[in-house]
């Protein structure tokens, strides 16, 4: 580490990684495991705690199901609920800021009823920071049966309407995304434009792709590369939190990990297991490549990038 022109803002960052929930598991006994990580990380000094996405349940759209009401029992209508204010109270009381990913359902005033993936952030003093949904909704909208388990997330949620904020907490420039949204590289890119200095993701990523089974093999590989450019490309601390290991019979990745501005792994998970990793966080080691290599305002060239938001697909050029 290096870049002693800049005054130092410390955060120790922990996350909380899980292992798997099963389908009969009460949200009752989950909070007890997150309670858990999170007293845990109390006596290693954390200051923010991200838990993975989904983390209150099995991660359902592996099945088609078709009842609504069995449906929407997988998502929160109010969030605390009388069933995780003991983990705000209980971070409250230790002075510890956390995230936790969860399914949303919102109804508007209209009656218009939303589900999307989420994630909340909570400051050290128990108040909301903010809400964040998940953008790049990945997997299929309709039922696949020959697949050995379905990844029906486009079926089960929207994406969300707000896209990716930043927000000022915890002393630095904090972002979130979720799962999928780690993979784009646009993800990244519309928080750097904002100055973030912390981005918390939650993710459950399975080992079998169906599309293209090629592709199993590499999901730890793809999974820190993508979180690695991106917290270099825009000078980032990333924080990436995962429920892994064999949840009701899908082996899914595990490898949590913290990344430095630098593109530096500083801390990564060694179990599939309920787990805690932590690494201490100097924000300002973001301005050594803010400030140098990825001078947005000194080197970017957006007249150059229209194509990247006037174009969704692949637009071939001319033959001949």
């Amino acid at each position: 580490m290096t870049g002693d022109a800049h005054p130092k803002r410390f955060l120790t960052v922990g996350g909380a990684q899980l292992g798997p929930i099963a389908r009969s598991e009460s949200r009752e006994a989950v909070v007890q495991r997150l309670l858990s990580l999170l007293r845990q990380a109390a006596d290693a000094g954390v200051e923010l705690l991200v838990f993975p996405e989904l983390a209150l349940t099995t991660f359902f759209p592996r099945w088609h199901l078709t009842d609504q009401d069995e449906i929407d029992s997988f998502y929160e209508t109010e969030m605390p609920s009388p069933v995780t204010q003991p983990l705000f109270d209980e971070a409250k009381a230790l002075g510890i800021g956390f995230a936790l990913g969860y399914a949303e359902l919102v109804t508007d005033e209209d009656g218009t009823v939303h589900h999307y993936n989420s994630m909340v952030l909570v400051e050290r003093d128990g108040s909301k920071v903010a809400t964040f949904r998940k953008v790049h909704i990945p997997g299929h909208e309709t039922n696949e049966p020959d697949r050995p388990f379905q990844h029906l997330e486009r079926y089960y949620f929207e994406p969300s309407p707000d896209g990716f904020g930043v927000w000022r907490a915890f002393g630095g420039l904090v972002g979130m995304m979720i799962c999928n949204d780690r993979r784009w590289s646009e993800t990244y890119r519309v928080m750097g434009l904002q100055g973030v200095e912390l981005i918390l993701c939650g993710y459950n990523t399975p080992f079998h792709f169906s599309p293209d089974p090629g592709q199993n093999p590499l999901q730890g590989f793809h999974n820190h590369l993508v979180m690695q450019s991106g917290a270099y490309q825009n000078g980032t601390w990333v924080v990436g939190v995962a429920k892994g290991g064999v949840e009701e019979g899908v082996d899914s990745l595990a490898q949590s990990a913290i990344i430095a501005p630098s593109g530096q792994i500083m801390a990564q998970a060694l179990t599939t297991d309920d787990e805690l990793i932590v690494a201490r966080c100097d924000l300002d080691w973001c301005n050594n490549y803010k400030d140098t290599v990825f001078d947005f305002d000194h080197y970017r060239m957006p007249e150059y990038y229209g194509r990247i938001t006037e174009q969704r697909g692949v637009i071939l050029p001319e033959e001949g």
